[in-house]
């Protein structure tokens, strides 16, 4: 699946490859793989944005949608002006092999940050999380029991601002869930603004708190539209925080 990001690195110089982290299970070697995905300059200082996917290993349509993503601006460098973007595509390795939840250990890694975790999948995380500082995170995930698109906003007024267009963007190609109560919270027209402990986070004491959205797709929809949805997602969470650096000059 990342052989197109991987060709994509040997070709641009906009993007760079590695491996965020590695870590041995029994005589087994797995990493976390990270993408840096460097935008053309821009009036404001980059605003550097971490996205994720893979947290689930049965949730492929997430890494999927990333790894289209880059390849779509790699095409349009001009649509991430003024973003340094760093990508990591598969944040459970060990699931994603054995499309599972849970990874090797049979811990579900999004509820294990910044609670002393010992999973070396979280500890990888936690220190880019805390080496990079990122203006904004975006999450990809998918949920087989929602009836659509839907997304966490952890309660902000800009979070709220991000994600009620990037579900209008994903329902263009997936109904949205207008449950009044999803995966146990409440929710109002798709956004929740509650979450669960122990997902992936900003460092607690990161001040100022980035933005911080949460996509989910419905995981028994067709594969390709799930991966439309997202990275129509992707596309309107871009283009909206620009608009809000934009006018946020004239404050």
């Amino acid at each position: 699946m990342l052989d197109p990001l991987l060709e994509l690195a040997e070709q641009s110089h906009d993007v760079i490859g590695s491996m965020a982290g590695t870590f041995r299970v029994g005589s087994a070697r797995y990493g976390i793989p990270r993408f840096v995905f460097v935008g053309p300059p821009a009036a404001h200082e980059p605003i550097r944005l971490g996205l994720f996917a893979g947290i689930h290993g049965d949730e492929p349509a997430g890494c999927e949608a990333l790894v289209r993503f880059l390849c779509d601006l790699a095409e349009s460098p001009e649509d991430v002006a003024g973003y340094d973007l760093i990508v990591y595509p598969i944040c459970n390795p060990t699931g994603y092999e054995d499309n599972t939840r849970h990874n090797f250990s049979g811990r579900d890694l999004n509820r294990e940050f910044w609670r002393g975790s010992l999973q070396p999948e979280v500890r990888i995380l936690e220190r880019e999380l805390r080496a990079h500082r990122f203006d904004g995170l975006i999450t990809l995930h998918a949920d087989d029991t929602c009836d659509g698109v839907y997304g966490y906003t952890h309660g902000r007024v800009l979070n709220e601002a991000l994600l009620r267009p990037a579900l209008d963007a994903g329902a263009r190609h997936l109904p949205r869930d207008t449950r009044p109560h999803i995966d146990g919270f409440t929710a109002a027209e798709g956004m929740i603004c509650e979450c669960f402990q122990g997902v992936l986070a900003a460092p607690p004491e990161q001040a100022p708190r980035p933005f911080d959205v949460i996509f989910e797709t419905p995981a028994l929809a067709p594969l390709p539209l799930q991966v439309e949805a997202s990275v129509a997602a992707l596309h309107s969470i871009l283009a909206q925080y620009r608009q809000f650096i934009a006018y946020g000059q004239y404050l």
